[in-house]
């Protein structure tokens, strides 16, 4: 079982890892795309497309590594609906075939009214919950599932994520228009809400990754990437 803070070459070397897993994975795509915020992203990460067995099994490695190695106390972990709940349970198997097992719970989206009832499922929310989804946007998701984790009874303690767009966040005006704020959602989670972020790789990751390609159908997304980083950028 891996335990303790890894060095920073260690973290970098596997985000690099994983950035390579995603791509060849078509995970992470090339282009143009327009995100929630209304922003033409030239690149798109979709952690739904680790659609079979063997790379979900891979995803959640990454993530137990970065978990472990960045030394995070949890009691158990909650995966929101729909992306968190497959994601949580695959490393709530990972971490425990490392030898820490905890208890996993998700939430529907619609409350059930029969049977069990309610929107929980899984273990009851108790102690130091650990948050896992895929990307972090706008932190819209991650206030719910922290008022859901809350009226519980239990504590939001931190949230992983695979990556960490470092972006600026977005807040809706009256208007319906979008307002650029001058953090990020993960820069926001961990500072405003006092919560621990675990990552796999960032954007800056992402473009170590693309600047040593010697592939240039890679390579050419170098110029484009790095514009949306100096514009949007944290």
């Amino acid at each position: 079982m891996v335990t303790g803070q890894a060095s920073s070459a260690e973290m970098q070397a596997l985000a690099q890892e994983f950035v390579q897993f995603a791509v060849d994975s078509g995970v992470l795509r090339f282009g143009q795309f327009k995100t929630k915020a209304g922003r033409m992203s030239p690149y798109f990460f979709n952690a739904g497309l680790f659609d079979d067995g063997a790379k979900l099994s891979r995803l959640a490695q990454f993530y137990a590594k970065a978990l472990l190695a960045s030394g995070i106390e949890f009691d158990m972990i909650f995966g929101p609906a729909y992306k968190g709940i497959p994601l949580g349970a695959a490393v709530a198997i990972e971490l425990a075939r490392l030898g820490k097992n905890v208890p996993f719970a998700y939430n529907r989206k619609e409350a059930k009214d029969h049977g069990e009832g309610g929107s929980l499922v899984g273990a009851p929310l108790q102690g130091r919950v650990l948050i896992v989804d895929d990307v972090m946007s706008a932190g819209t998701a991650a206030r719910e599932s922290i008022a859901l984790i809350q009226a519980a009874g239990a504590t939001p303690h931190a949230i992983a994520i695979a990556l960490d767009r470092q972006e600026m966040a977005t807040e809706k005006q009256a208007d319906g228009t979008m307002k650029d704020l001058p953090h990020s959602a993960v820069q926001y989670v961990r500072h405003t809400l006092g919560m621990q972020v675990s990552t796999i790789a960032q954007l800056s990751d992402l473009l170590a990754f693309l600047a040593r390609q010697n592939q240039p159908e890679l390579q050419a997304h170098l110029g484009t990437v790095q514009a949306y980083r100096d514009r949007y950028g944290v």
